[in-house]
């Protein structure tokens, strides 16, 4: 056992026993951090059980919170263990409220405890988005798809702010009155500095409110067509057929013409095959009754195709192709494209027809006099 007197006996400004409170507690915060981490993490999931999932349960809300509550614990811990001591007096040190080396230790491990309890905040608002998202996929409408993803951003922003604040406030000391007041002055200038940011963003509240598209939307932007994966603040992020990723800045998809191609139910496919100058015309006549036959039976064609004998042009009789189809998948649409068109090409090899080529061919008329003798 240390007696009384050893353990009160000051080294270097501090009695022993402050020494051993700052080892002990750095000893527990770093054998019992992962436990007290799981310990924390169960209180809040408890907390947040009767609005969680069984899908989307404690081994996910762990999963998402364990690193930052790991990392508040430890700045915790240390910032609990070193307050235990004090600087020696013979080293002369500024006191903690002026600047100097005790100064920007103490704030700097306090900005560091407050930003690790933001993290652990902002990861159960993750948390609480996949809950609500698990919910919406059970729902038929994409409205609340779409607005989730959405006020989670916006959540998280406040959080943002709201702890920026209190950085600014509890750590630093500023008058944050003072300092909202100067931000309606300053405002101007940096609106300005930020127009195009301000501008997405405005443009994302217009993507909201009117609803151009949601999420999982096939739309076309320009040159630029895919399936819609997220819609942010500044900008909407795009999977192309190509199965890349664009980033679209809201404010293009706001200013710029945009086909919503989810919400177009008939597509309209129109184009034209050439037969040869030789083909009889009872034949061509026959070849397009059987086509416009081949493609009404098509079960996603509607009723509204027309297939007529269009043009003589220079290479071959033309015959113009117009149907309507009635399914707003691309995948199904390619499908029945390819299902009319292989009974296009077999009915005119029925026929034994073959589709003309646009080329053109370059006769001489012979004079009669090429084998004579000059």
């Amino acid at each position: 056992m240390i007696s009384n007197e050893l353990l009160h006996r000051v080294f270097w400004g501090n009695p022993l026993s402050s020494y051993l409170w700052c080892v002990g507690i750095l000893l527990f915060g770093i054998l019992f951090r992962h436990l007290i981490s799981k310990l924390l993490a169960w209180i809040f999931y408890f907390i947040l059980r009767n609005y969680s999932h069984k899908d989307i349960g404690y081994k996910k809300f762990q999963d998402l919170v364990k690193k930052p509550l790991g990392l508040f614990i430890a700045f915790l811990t240390i910032y609990i263990a070193f307050s235990q001591l004090n600087f020696p007096v013979s080293w002369k040190l500024a006191p903690v409220d002026k600047l100097g080396i005790r100064m920007v230790l103490d704030r700097s491990i306090l900005s560091l405890i407050i930003m690790s309890f933001t993290w652990i905040i902002l990861r159960m608002v993750d948390y609480g988005g996949l809950v609500f998202m698990h919910h919406a996929s059970l729902t038929e409408s994409k409205f609340d798809d779409h607005i989730i993803p959405f006020i989670k951003e916006t959540v998280k922003i406040i959080i943002l702010i709201f702890s920026l604040f209190t950085l600014l406030g509890a750590v630093f000391k500023l008058d944050i009155t003072s300092l909202i007041a100067g931000l309606g002055i300053g405002g101007l200038a940096i609106a300005l500095a930020a127009k195009e940011s301000l501008e997405n963003l405005l443009a994302s509240f217009t993507i909201f409110f009117d609803k151009p598209f949601i999420l999982g939307d096939l739309i076309k932007v320009g040159e630029i067509e895919g399936n819609v994966e997220k819609i942010g603040f500044r900008s909407t992020r795009i999977r192309t057929l190509e199965k890349s990723f664009v980033t679209v800045p809201n404010k293009k998809l706001v200013d710029t013409e945009l086909d919503n191609l989810s919400n177009r139910m008939i597509r309209r496919v129109k184009f034209d095959i050439g037969l040869p100058f030789d083909t009889p015309l009872g034949t061509l006549k026959n070849i397009i009754q059987e086509i416009k036959t081949a493609v009404e039976s098509d079960p996603l064609v509607t009723e509204e195709v027309s297939v007529f004998f269009f043009e003589i042009n220079n290479s071959a009789y033309s015959v113009r192709i117009i149907y309507f189809a009635n399914t707003p998948v691309w995948k199904e649409y390619m499908e029945m494209r390819e299902r009319v068109n292989n009974n296009i090409i077999e009915i005119i090899s029925t026929h034994k027809v073959q589709i003309a080529y646009n080329t053109h061919s370059v006769h001489i008329e012979s004079t009669g006099n090429e084998n004579k003798p000059s």
